[in-house]
């Protein structure tokens, strides 16, 4: 059916961070803001452990032009906007301000230096990979910092439960899941994540979407509660809505952003070999 309001297509990320398009969805907030958001999958529908970024969901759908808008982690927007042969651009920080933890079972890891040497689970360029290496530099050296690759989410915790893994990097609701059933923390960090758009979308339809999603997240701030389980739907009933912590996410209005930030963070991802240009090539990935 035929909308009345402009429509912007969405790619769909894990619910922890499109919480607030879920809220602002469904309860009439993009429709008052005069667009009709939609999302083209559902999140369910993505590959469990592709390790090509462009052939993961909302990467694919993005390239194929079926979506306008997506958000994943700041590091990996770059990336993302680096490598789109669309010609992606990262326009805003997102409003979710999610923690990355290491969790482990195993009684021998009880803090970050323990992990020298030790294969951390996490899904490559993504958040969890980011976050790992970021947050354990600062207490190991680089060469005894180990990442291994496996994949979405659910599959990460898997392996942990399995003890196929001894750590892991999850975001909620895997993070109260895993201590709910006994594992725990080793290493806990917050970061923003971008947002990635289409370079065609029109500036009316960006100040519309970012507006609702900011009321959307002033609204998931004052009751929390209220809108848990589209997060905790994920684990399948291993953890209810009121299981889930209040202290592993929150949620802020978008932050535009700044070419500053940008390229420290891009300095930093060249040095682990994690982007290819030169200072002249981050100019024009800056250029948002």
């Amino acid at each position: 059916m035929a909308s009345q309001f402009p429509l912007v297509n969405v790619s769909p990320n894990n619910p922890v961070f499109d919480l607030p398009i879920y809220v602002a969805r469904d309860e009439g907030l993009f429709a008052k803001a005069g667009i009709d958001v939609r999302f083209q999958a559902k999140y369910s529908e993505r590959a469990a452990s592709d390790a090509d970024p462009f052939k993961r969901l909302k990467e694919s759908l993005f390239e194929q032009g079926k979506a306008d808008v997506y958000n994943l982690c700041e590091w990996a927007g770059i990336d993302r906007s680096e490598h789109s042969k669309r010609g992606a651009q990262v326009l805003a920080l997102r409003p979710a301000v999610g923690a990355q933890a290491i969790l482990s079972f195993d009684s021998s890891i009880q803090e970050p230096r323990d992990l020298a040497g030790v294969p951390v689970g996490i899904n490559d360029k993504t958040g969890s990979h980011y976050t790992t290496l970021q947050s354990l530099e600062g207490v190991l050296a680089r060469k005894d910092i180990v990442v291994e690759h496996l994949g979405i989410p659910e599959n990460r915790y898997k392996a942990l439960k399995e003890k196929k893994s001894r750590a892991v990097a999850v975001m909620e609701p895997f993070i109260s899941l895993g201590l709910k059933e006994g594992a725990h923390l080793v290493d806990v960090t917050f970061y923003r994540g971008a947002e990635v758009i289409a370079p065609g979308l029109a500036a009316e339809q960006r100040t519309a979407y970012l507006d609702a999603i900011n009321e959307a997240s002033d609204r998931i701030m004052a009751d929390f509660g209220k809108y848990k389980h589209y997060v905790t739907e994920q684990t399948k009933g291993a953890l209810q809505p009121h299981e889930m912590s209040d202290e592993f996410v929150r949620y802020t209005h978008y932050v535009l952003y700044d070419p500053k930030r940008f390229q420290q963070v891009y300095e930093w991802m060249r040095s682990w070999g994690l982007a290819e240009g030169d200072a002249d090539h981050a100019k024009v990935v800056a250029s948002f």
